[in-house]
């Protein structure tokens, strides 16, 4: 495995070779590497497990917050998730050579455009060292090298977990340098990594809106953000208000440090009485800070409720912390999720089937949710194994970034000599 104790153009370099060999390699071989990587870190567990104590342990001292702890905490649990999600994708059809479209012209030439891998896909990421099998697992598969750039507070985590998934892929024929770390962590090394583009074809950050600035100022390579989310919860009047409870809980409580989960809570006005008093108090008892608009604290019923300033509309807090407003319709709703709203994920909870179909139609998001949790949006949970991240862009991919997503197409023309008259 390469690692940048020398120079972040020397690992591209590497990663481009071994991408050209990645290419062509049988999906036997590659699924052989999965299953390889997953036994591996379930053997290095424990190993694991101490590198991140000590990330954990520096990332306190530091004053991290609880959520970002949460980010960068492993246990057993999730190491185990990591292993089976390589397993996972070894199961999947692999995309490499998928025939898109076929054709042949009236002249006899045979047109068929397949997919190809992209070549060097770079993943900058912060605090989640589950991206790093993630990553390289679903590079791997789709015929990519990669190259890794993690956060320093995730540093030995990540070091151990592409150093076993490293050795494991090349036991079982990858060739070297198709999963590489970049250790250094100074802003210089984004930048150098960021205008790589004789050696990487894509880069794709996950993390907040300071990576994302500096990547917009210095990079020359494409790049997919895989974006913040500020989501979003709406109540419509047609709402069975037991199964929007469930659902208002679950998008902010189950994991709130992470961007899938709501942050704004929207409730139309004809159902505010009736719902307000429980889903506030059920969120005051789960931990969650409220700030809401003057019509949600009237409906507070005694739950302490603070008043939203125009910057909560558009927070991602990624704590327990969540926004309520009351709006006076379906269109006053998607208004505020257009104004307010990242395109990550939104939800509509509702028993009338034009309105879902509205809210489906109008909303501009990657993800659209008729009476279902926003924390849904995530590679695994659609199928793909595990995703690089979410991208909220409309160009080349949208939504979950799995293997499909980390392939481009080719066109590949057959004749018998012919010539263009």
């Amino acid at each position: 495995m390469a690692i940048a104790a020398t120079s972040v153009a020397e690992v591209c370099r590497g990663a481009k070779r071994a991408a050209r060999a990645l290419a062509t390699l049988d999906t036997d071989v590659k699924n052989s590497a999965l299953e390889a990587i997953a036994a591996a870190l379930r053997e290095g567990t424990e190993e694991i497990l101490e590198a991140n104590r000590s990330d954990l342990a520096a990332a306190r001292d530091a004053g991290l917050s609880e959520a970002l702890l949460d980010r960068l905490a492993l246990n057993e649990r999730r190491v185990e998730a990591m292993a089976a999600g390589a397993s996972e994708i070894a199961r999947l059809a692999d995309p490499v050579g998928e025939l898109l479209e076929e054709q042949v012209r009236p002249n006899g030439l045979r047109i068929r455009k397949v997919l190809v891998p992209l070549g060097v896909v770079a993943v900058v990421y912060e605090a989640r060292p589950n991206v790093t099998i993630d990553a390289s697992a679903l590079c791997l598969k789709s015929g990519n090298a990669v190259v890794l750039r993690g956060s320093s507070s995730a540093a030995a985590s990540n070091a151990a977990l592409a150093a076993i998934a490293a050795r494991a892929a090349e036991s079982a024929g990858v060739p070297e340098g198709a999963i590489s770390i970049l250790t250094g962590g100074a802003r210089e090394e984004l930048v150098e990594l960021a205008t790589q583009t004789r050696y990487v074809d894509l880069i794709i950050p996950r993390g907040g809106e300071g990576l994302k600035a500096a990547l917009l100022e210095h990079a020359t390579v494409p790049v997919i953000f895989a974006a913040s989310g500020n989501c979003h919860v709406y109540v419509d009047a047609a709402a069975d208000l037991e199964h929007a409870q469930a659902i208002t809980l679950n998008a902010k409580v189950q994991r709130p440090g992470v961007c899938n989960a709501a942050e704004t809570l929207l409730v139309h006005r004809d159902v505010a009485a009736a719902f307000l008093p429980q889903v506030l108090a059920a969120l005051r008892d789960a931990g969650v800070e409220l700030r809401g608009d003057a019509r949600t604290r009237e409906c507070a019923a005694g739950v302490e409720v603070a008043p939203a300033s125009e910057a909560d509309w558009d927070s991602e807090y990624l704590a327990l912390t969540l926004a309520v407003g009351v709006v006076d319709s379906l269109e006053a709703a998607i208004e505020h999720i257009s104004a307010h709203g990242t395109g990550h994920s939104e939800t509509i909870v509702t028993q009338d089937q034009l309105a879902a179909r509205r809210f489906q139609l109008e909303v501009d998001a990657a993800c659209v949710y008729v009476n279902a949790s926003t924390r849904f949006t995530d590679g695994g949970e659609f199928g793909m194994g595990a995703e690089i991240g979410n991208s909220t862009q409309k160009l080349h991919a949208r939504g979950p970034i799995g293997l499909r997503e980390l392939c481009a197409s080719k066109y590949l023309v057959e004749g018998d000599g012919h010539v263009r008259s």
